[in-house]
């Protein structure tokens, strides 16, 4: 199973970047649970109070970010890959985000959540609203 979407957030693409791959403005977004996200290729980053652990594998400032990821639920040595693919459109930037590898039973939660923890916030967060 597969998670695709493709969400246009109101910032340009370095602060998308930013966001997610900055413990402080992670932590922002999400209401100031606890994020250390290193910003090295192959670092460690942990999220929303450790309930999401995993290793940065691509890092290309203002247009890609991939990540081994996992919840802490889910069996152990369970990762799935996320990518974000970040491009620049009008005056904000198009997010083509995808992930595999995650347990099945996960799929809808999963689905719903990348709206109410990631695209939802942090468009609020980066429009200024």
């Amino acid at each position: 199973m597969t998670i695709h979407q493709e969400i246009t957030i109101p910032a340009s693409p370095a602060a998308v970047f930013e966001v997610l791959t900055s413990s402080d403005k992670f932590a922002a977004m999400t209401g100031g649970r606890g994020a250390d996200i290193s910003s090295e290729e192959g670092g460690a980053f942990s999220m929303f109070g450790g309930d999401i652990k995993g290793r940065n594998v691509e890092l290309v400032p203002g247009e890609r970010v991939v990540q081994a990821w996992r919840s802490q639920a889910w069996p152990e040595g369970v990762y799935s890959m996320v990518s974000f693919a970040l491009s620049k459109n009008g005056d904000g930037t198009r997010v083509v985000f995808d992930q595999s590898g995650y347990p099945e039973e996960a799929h809808d939660m999963l689905e719903g959540g990348w709206q109410m923890m990631y695209w939802g916030p942090m468009s609020e967060m980066l429009s200024g609203k």
